[in-house]
Protein backbone atom coordinates (compact mmCIF):
# COMPACT_ATOMS: atom_id res chain seq x y z
CA UNK A 1 0.00 0.00 0.00
CA UNK A 2 2.82 2.42 1.12
CA UNK A 3 4.31 1.70 -2.35
CA UNK A 4 1.42 2.30 -4.34
CA UNK A 5 0.16 5.70 -2.99
CA UNK A 6 3.73 6.99 -2.98
CA UNK A 7 4.04 5.76 -6.91
CA UNK A 8 0.32 7.11 -7.77
CA UNK A 9 1.63 10.49 -6.28
CA UNK A 10 4.57 10.38 -8.39
CA UNK A 11 2.76 9.51 -11.46
CA UNK A 12 0.38 12.29 -10.58
CA UNK A 13 3.28 14.97 -11.19
CA UNK A 14 4.47 13.44 -13.94
CA UNK A 15 0.98 13.97 -15.23
CA UNK A 16 0.20 17.47 -14.50
CA UNK A 17 -1.03 17.23 -11.08
CA UNK A 18 1.57 19.37 -9.66
CA UNK A 19 -1.01 22.47 -9.78
CA UNK A 20 -1.40 24.25 -6.51
CA UNK A 21 -4.78 23.98 -5.25
CA UNK A 22 -6.30 26.20 -2.74
CA UNK A 23 -10.07 25.93 -0.76
CA UNK A 24 -11.47 28.42 -3.10
CA UNK A 25 -11.19 25.57 -5.83
CA UNK A 26 -12.96 23.30 -4.05
CA UNK A 27 -16.22 23.98 -6.18
CA UNK A 28 -15.06 25.14 -9.20
CA UNK A 29 -14.89 22.37 -12.10
CA UNK A 30 -11.78 21.46 -13.32
CA UNK A 31 -11.32 18.58 -14.59
CA UNK A 32 -7.34 17.97 -13.43
CA UNK A 33 -8.65 18.26 -9.88
CA UNK A 34 -11.15 15.66 -10.63
CA UNK A 35 -8.73 13.63 -12.09
CA UNK A 36 -6.39 13.71 -9.28
CA UNK A 37 -8.78 12.95 -6.94
CA UNK A 38 -10.02 9.77 -8.98
CA UNK A 39 -6.44 8.98 -9.34
CA UNK A 40 -5.55 8.74 -5.63
CA UNK A 41 -8.74 7.30 -4.83
CA UNK A 42 -8.12 4.32 -7.31
CA UNK A 43 -5.29 3.29 -5.48
CA UNK A 44 -6.88 2.67 -1.96
CA UNK A 45 -9.04 -0.18 -0.95
CA UNK A 46 -12.37 -0.18 -0.09
CA UNK A 47 -11.37 -0.26 3.75
CA UNK A 48 -8.91 2.38 3.37
CA UNK A 49 -11.86 4.92 1.55
CA UNK A 50 -14.20 4.76 4.30
CA UNK A 51 -11.58 5.14 6.75
CA UNK A 52 -11.53 8.60 5.05
CA UNK A 53 -15.43 9.12 6.42
CA UNK A 54 -14.47 8.50 10.48
CA UNK A 55 -13.35 11.06 12.87
CA UNK A 56 -12.31 10.18 16.33
CA UNK A 57 -11.87 13.01 18.74
CA UNK A 58 -8.24 13.12 21.02
CA UNK A 59 -7.77 15.38 23.90
CA UNK A 60 -10.31 15.56 27.03
CA UNK A 61 -13.44 14.05 26.55
CA UNK A 62 -11.85 12.17 23.81
CA UNK A 63 -10.22 8.48 22.70
CA UNK A 64 -6.85 8.01 24.15
CA UNK A 65 -3.76 8.72 21.92
CA UNK A 66 -3.00 5.68 21.99
CA UNK A 67 -6.08 3.89 20.52
CA UNK A 68 -5.98 6.78 17.64
CA UNK A 69 -2.83 6.17 16.64
CA UNK A 70 -3.80 2.42 16.33
CA UNK A 71 -6.90 3.25 14.41
CA UNK A 72 -4.20 5.37 12.24
CA UNK A 73 -1.84 3.17 11.45
CA UNK A 74 -4.65 0.77 10.01
CA UNK A 75 -5.52 4.06 7.69
CA UNK A 76 -8.72 3.27 9.61
CA UNK A 77 -9.44 7.35 10.02
CA UNK A 78 -9.74 10.32 7.81
CA UNK A 79 -9.47 13.14 10.52
CA UNK A 80 -9.29 14.10 13.78
CA UNK A 81 -11.15 16.22 15.68
CA UNK A 82 -8.70 17.83 18.57
CA UNK A 83 -11.23 18.68 21.31
CA UNK A 84 -9.76 19.48 24.71
CA UNK A 85 -5.80 20.80 25.16
CA UNK A 86 -2.99 22.87 24.65
CA UNK A 87 -1.51 24.92 21.99
CA UNK A 88 1.66 22.87 22.39
CA UNK A 89 -0.21 19.16 22.63
CA UNK A 90 -2.26 19.63 19.26
CA UNK A 91 0.81 20.97 17.37
CA UNK A 92 2.69 17.96 18.33
CA UNK A 93 -0.44 15.46 17.99
CA UNK A 94 -0.85 17.09 14.28
CA UNK A 95 2.86 16.44 13.44
CA UNK A 96 2.91 13.12 15.14
CA UNK A 97 -0.34 11.57 13.20
CA UNK A 98 0.17 12.84 9.92
CA UNK A 99 3.66 11.80 9.70
CA UNK A 100 2.37 8.37 10.94
CA UNK A 101 -0.50 8.10 8.12
CA UNK A 102 2.36 9.07 5.83
CA UNK A 103 4.92 6.30 6.93
CA UNK A 104 2.26 3.38 7.09
CA UNK A 105 1.18 4.67 3.24
CA UNK A 106 -1.56 6.26 4.40
CA UNK A 107 -3.39 9.93 3.07
CA UNK A 108 -2.94 12.47 5.80
CA UNK A 109 -5.57 13.45 8.12
CA UNK A 110 -7.96 16.71 8.06
CA UNK A 111 -7.54 17.79 11.87
CA UNK A 112 -10.12 20.04 12.98
CA UNK A 113 -11.26 22.05 16.00
CA UNK A 114 -14.20 23.57 17.78
CA UNK A 115 -12.60 26.96 17.50
CA UNK A 116 -16.05 29.58 18.03
CA UNK A 117 -14.49 32.39 19.57
CA UNK A 118 -16.65 31.36 22.69
CA UNK A 119 -15.22 27.89 22.74
CA UNK A 120 -11.65 28.54 20.97
CA UNK A 121 -9.66 29.67 24.60
CA UNK A 122 -11.11 26.77 26.47
CA UNK A 123 -10.69 24.02 23.76
CA UNK A 124 -7.49 25.08 22.55
CA UNK A 125 -5.45 26.30 25.87
CA UNK A 126 -2.99 28.96 25.06
CA UNK A 127 -4.90 30.49 22.15
CA UNK A 128 -4.60 34.02 21.27
CA UNK A 129 -7.46 35.52 23.63
CA UNK A 130 -10.50 36.40 21.31
CA UNK A 131 -14.26 37.51 22.86
CA UNK A 132 -17.27 35.47 23.46
CA UNK A 133 -19.46 35.29 20.22
CA UNK A 134 -22.55 36.81 21.43
CA UNK A 135 -20.18 39.93 22.20
CA UNK A 136 -19.16 41.03 18.76
CA UNK A 137 -21.24 43.82 17.20
CA UNK A 138 -19.49 44.76 13.98
CA UNK A 139 -18.68 43.01 10.76
CA UNK A 140 -14.86 44.74 11.33
CA UNK A 141 -14.36 43.00 14.70
CA UNK A 142 -16.13 39.50 12.97
CA UNK A 143 -13.24 39.99 10.77
CA UNK A 144 -10.68 40.45 12.91
CA UNK A 145 -11.69 37.76 15.16
CA UNK A 146 -12.22 35.32 12.62
CA UNK A 147 -8.79 35.90 11.24
CA UNK A 148 -6.97 35.46 14.64
CA UNK A 149 -8.54 32.39 15.16
CA UNK A 150 -7.57 31.19 12.04
CA UNK A 151 -3.76 32.34 12.21
CA UNK A 152 -3.54 29.74 15.49
CA UNK A 153 -5.00 27.02 13.67
CA UNK A 154 -2.90 27.63 10.70
CA UNK A 155 -0.17 27.39 13.13
CA UNK A 156 -1.24 24.11 14.59
CA UNK A 157 -1.96 22.98 11.77
CA UNK A 158 -5.66 22.31 12.35
CA UNK A 159 -7.39 22.88 8.85
CA UNK A 160 -11.01 22.43 9.63
CA UNK A 161 -13.08 24.46 12.54
CA UNK A 162 -16.65 23.60 13.48
CA UNK A 163 -17.54 27.32 13.09
CA UNK A 164 -19.20 29.19 13.31
CA UNK A 165 -22.62 28.98 14.95
CA UNK A 166 -25.22 29.85 12.92
CA UNK A 167 -28.39 29.29 15.23
CA UNK A 168 -30.36 32.13 16.90
CA UNK A 169 -29.81 32.56 20.25
CA UNK A 170 -32.72 31.56 22.75
CA UNK A 171 -31.74 28.15 23.19
CA UNK A 172 -29.59 28.05 26.32
CA UNK A 173 -27.10 25.65 25.00
CA UNK A 174 -25.94 28.04 22.00
CA UNK A 175 -26.75 31.46 23.51
CA UNK A 176 -23.44 32.56 24.04
CA UNK A 177 -22.36 30.81 21.19
CA UNK A 178 -24.60 32.61 18.50
CA UNK A 179 -24.27 36.04 17.07
CA UNK A 180 -27.57 37.27 18.51
CA UNK A 181 -31.44 36.97 17.50
CA UNK A 182 -31.75 38.76 14.98
CA UNK A 183 -31.06 36.64 11.91
CA UNK A 184 -30.25 38.94 9.01
CA UNK A 185 -27.00 39.86 11.54
CA UNK A 186 -26.37 36.16 12.34
CA UNK A 187 -26.17 35.73 8.07
CA UNK A 188 -23.77 38.78 7.51
CA UNK A 189 -21.89 38.06 10.90
CA UNK A 190 -21.81 34.45 9.73
CA UNK A 191 -20.89 34.75 6.17
CA UNK A 192 -17.94 36.95 7.20
CA UNK A 193 -16.62 34.45 9.49
CA UNK A 194 -16.91 31.95 6.82
CA UNK A 195 -15.46 33.74 4.28
CA UNK A 196 -12.41 34.70 6.22
CA UNK A 197 -12.21 31.32 7.52
CA UNK A 198 -11.72 30.18 4.28
CA UNK A 199 -9.44 32.40 2.55
CA UNK A 200 -7.11 31.30 5.28
CA UNK A 201 -7.32 27.59 3.67
CA UNK A 202 -9.50 26.39 6.32
CA UNK A 203 -13.08 24.95 5.83
CA UNK A 204 -15.36 26.57 7.74
CA UNK A 205 -18.84 24.64 9.43
CA UNK A 206 -22.20 26.36 9.65
CA UNK A 207 -23.80 24.59 12.43
CA UNK A 208 -26.72 23.14 13.98
CA UNK A 209 -28.24 22.18 10.78
CA UNK A 210 -31.25 22.44 10.66
CA UNK A 211 -31.71 24.68 13.46
CA UNK A 212 -31.01 24.37 17.21
CA UNK A 213 -31.89 27.98 18.35
CA UNK A 214 -35.83 27.45 18.97
CA UNK A 215 -36.09 24.16 20.66
CA UNK A 216 -35.92 23.45 24.35
CA UNK A 217 -33.57 20.99 25.65
CA UNK A 218 -29.65 19.60 25.54
CA UNK A 219 -28.99 16.93 22.59
CA UNK A 220 -25.66 16.52 24.50
CA UNK A 221 -27.92 14.72 26.78
CA UNK A 222 -31.08 13.68 24.78
CA UNK A 223 -32.90 13.69 21.39
CA UNK A 224 -34.45 16.92 21.15
CA UNK A 225 -37.95 17.12 19.14
CA UNK A 226 -38.55 19.96 16.31
CA UNK A 227 -42.11 20.32 16.25
CA UNK A 228 -43.68 21.51 12.95
CA UNK A 229 -42.40 24.28 10.90
CA UNK A 230 -38.33 24.42 11.10
CA UNK A 231 -37.21 28.07 11.61
CA UNK A 232 -34.27 28.02 10.66
CA UNK A 233 -33.71 26.01 7.62
CA UNK A 234 -33.62 29.32 5.51
CA UNK A 235 -30.60 30.50 7.07
CA UNK A 236 -28.55 27.92 5.97
CA UNK A 237 -29.70 29.29 2.08
CA UNK A 238 -27.19 32.32 1.70
CA UNK A 239 -23.82 30.67 3.26
CA UNK A 240 -24.62 27.82 0.89
CA UNK A 241 -24.69 30.45 -1.86
CA UNK A 242 -21.67 32.21 -0.65
CA UNK A 243 -19.86 29.01 -0.84
CA UNK A 244 -19.59 27.44 2.59
CA UNK A 245 -17.32 24.44 2.80
CA UNK A 246 -18.89 22.06 5.24
CA UNK A 247 -22.43 21.68 7.25
CA UNK A 248 -22.61 19.97 10.80
CA UNK A 249 -26.08 18.40 11.59
CA UNK A 250 -27.56 18.21 15.17
CA UNK A 251 -29.04 15.19 16.81
CA UNK A 252 -32.73 17.03 16.40
CA UNK A 253 -35.65 14.97 15.01
CA UNK A 254 -38.51 16.43 13.14
CA UNK A 255 -42.09 15.66 13.98
CA UNK A 256 -45.48 17.15 13.17
CA UNK A 257 -43.52 18.17 9.77
CA UNK A 258 -45.27 16.49 6.70
CA UNK A 259 -42.59 16.72 4.20
CA UNK A 260 -39.78 16.30 6.45
CA UNK A 261 -40.75 14.01 9.59
CA UNK A 262 -37.61 11.90 10.69
CA UNK A 263 -39.51 9.42 12.48
CA UNK A 264 -38.06 9.39 15.73
CA UNK A 265 -34.18 9.55 14.25
CA UNK A 266 -32.13 12.74 14.75
CA UNK A 267 -31.44 14.68 11.54
CA UNK A 268 -27.83 13.07 11.63
CA UNK A 269 -29.55 9.59 10.56
CA UNK A 270 -32.42 10.90 8.96
CA UNK A 271 -32.36 10.83 4.91
CA UNK A 272 -35.34 13.19 4.61
CA UNK A 273 -33.22 15.62 5.98
CA UNK A 274 -29.49 15.31 5.06
CA UNK A 275 -30.11 14.11 1.52
CA UNK A 276 -33.48 15.46 1.12
CA UNK A 277 -33.25 18.98 2.35
CA UNK A 278 -29.80 19.84 2.80
CA UNK A 279 -28.67 18.13 -0.46
CA UNK A 280 -31.61 18.36 -2.83
CA UNK A 281 -33.54 20.71 -1.87
CA UNK A 282 -30.72 23.71 -0.86
CA UNK A 283 -28.45 22.00 -3.45
CA UNK A 284 -25.13 21.85 -0.65
CA UNK A 285 -22.51 20.47 -2.46
CA UNK A 286 -20.09 20.61 0.29
CA UNK A 287 -19.14 18.39 3.22
CA UNK A 288 -21.57 16.98 5.82
CA UNK A 289 -20.12 16.09 9.06
CA UNK A 290 -22.22 14.82 12.00
CA UNK A 291 -22.35 16.12 15.29
CA UNK A 292 -20.49 14.07 17.75
CA UNK A 293 -22.05 10.44 17.64
CA UNK A 294 -21.25 9.75 21.50
CA UNK A 295 -23.45 12.51 22.62
CA UNK A 296 -27.09 11.55 24.12
CA UNK A 297 -29.13 12.42 21.45
CA UNK A 298 -28.30 9.85 19.23
CA UNK A 299 -25.79 7.29 21.53
CA UNK A 300 -28.69 4.97 21.81
CA UNK A 301 -29.53 4.48 18.20
CA UNK A 302 -28.15 1.20 17.12
CA UNK A 303 -25.63 1.38 14.27
CA UNK A 304 -25.85 5.54 14.22
CA UNK A 305 -22.36 5.54 12.38
CA UNK A 306 -24.28 3.40 9.71
CA UNK A 307 -27.36 5.12 9.84
CA UNK A 308 -25.77 8.36 9.28
CA UNK A 309 -23.67 7.65 6.34
CA UNK A 310 -27.43 5.89 4.86
CA UNK A 311 -29.03 9.46 5.33
CA UNK A 312 -25.72 11.09 3.59
CA UNK A 313 -23.06 12.28 5.56
CA UNK A 314 -19.67 12.38 4.63
CA UNK A 315 -17.78 12.45 7.88
CA UNK A 316 -18.91 10.71 11.14
CA UNK A 317 -17.45 12.48 14.29
CA UNK A 318 -16.73 10.67 17.28
CA UNK A 319 -18.22 7.43 16.62
CA UNK A 320 -18.78 5.12 19.97
CA UNK A 321 -16.75 2.47 18.29
CA UNK A 322 -14.75 3.29 14.79
CA UNK A 323 -14.62 -0.59 13.90
CA UNK A 324 -18.10 -1.56 14.00
CA UNK A 325 -18.81 1.78 12.16
CA UNK A 326 -16.53 0.85 9.33
CA UNK A 327 -16.76 -2.96 9.13
CA UNK A 328 -20.76 -1.90 9.41
CA UNK A 329 -20.41 0.31 6.08
CA UNK A 330 -17.79 -1.94 4.42
CA UNK A 331 -20.91 -4.91 4.53
CA UNK A 332 -23.56 -2.90 3.54
CA UNK A 333 -21.99 -1.54 0.07
CA UNK A 334 -20.82 -5.06 -0.49
CA UNK A 335 -24.57 -5.89 -0.92
CA UNK A 336 -25.92 -2.56 -2.08
CA UNK A 337 -24.64 -0.87 -5.17
CA UNK A 338 -26.49 2.18 -4.35
CA UNK A 339 -25.32 2.60 -0.95
CA UNK A 340 -21.44 1.97 -2.62
CA UNK A 341 -21.93 4.59 -5.23
CA UNK A 342 -22.51 7.20 -2.24
CA UNK A 343 -19.90 6.05 -0.16
CA UNK A 344 -17.42 6.35 -2.54
CA UNK A 345 -19.04 9.89 -3.48
CA UNK A 346 -18.64 10.97 0.24
CA UNK A 347 -14.72 9.78 0.02
CA UNK A 348 -13.96 11.64 -3.28
CA UNK A 349 -15.29 14.51 -1.51
CA UNK A 350 -12.76 14.10 1.34
CA UNK A 351 -9.85 13.79 -0.95
CA UNK A 352 -10.90 16.39 -3.20
CA UNK A 353 -10.50 18.50 0.07
CA UNK A 354 -7.33 17.13 1.06
CA UNK A 355 -6.14 17.95 -2.23
CA UNK A 356 -7.20 21.84 -2.05
CA UNK A 357 -6.12 21.88 1.68
CA UNK A 358 -2.28 20.91 0.31
CA UNK A 359 -2.35 18.22 1.92
CA UNK A 360 -1.98 16.21 -1.02
CA UNK A 361 -0.17 17.91 -3.68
Amino acid sequence: MKFLLSLSLSLSLILGFSQGYSLNDFYKSDIVLENKTDSIFNILNDTSRVGQMIVPAIGRLGKSRDHVLALAKKGWIGGILLLNGTFEEFSNDVQNYDSTMISEGHLPLIFSADAEPTLVNRKIVGSQKVPYTNTIHTIDSVEIIASIISEDLNKIGINQNYAPVIDASPNKVVSNRSFGLNMDTVISFSNIFINTTQKQNIIATAKHFPGHGYVKGDTHKELIFIDGEMKEVENYIPLIQSGVTSIMVAHLAIKNNKEYNTFGLPSTCSRNIVTDLLKDSLRFEGLIVTDALNMGGVANLENNGLKAAQAGCDQLLMPINEEKVLLDILELIEKDQTFRKEIYNSVKKIIRLKICLGKLI
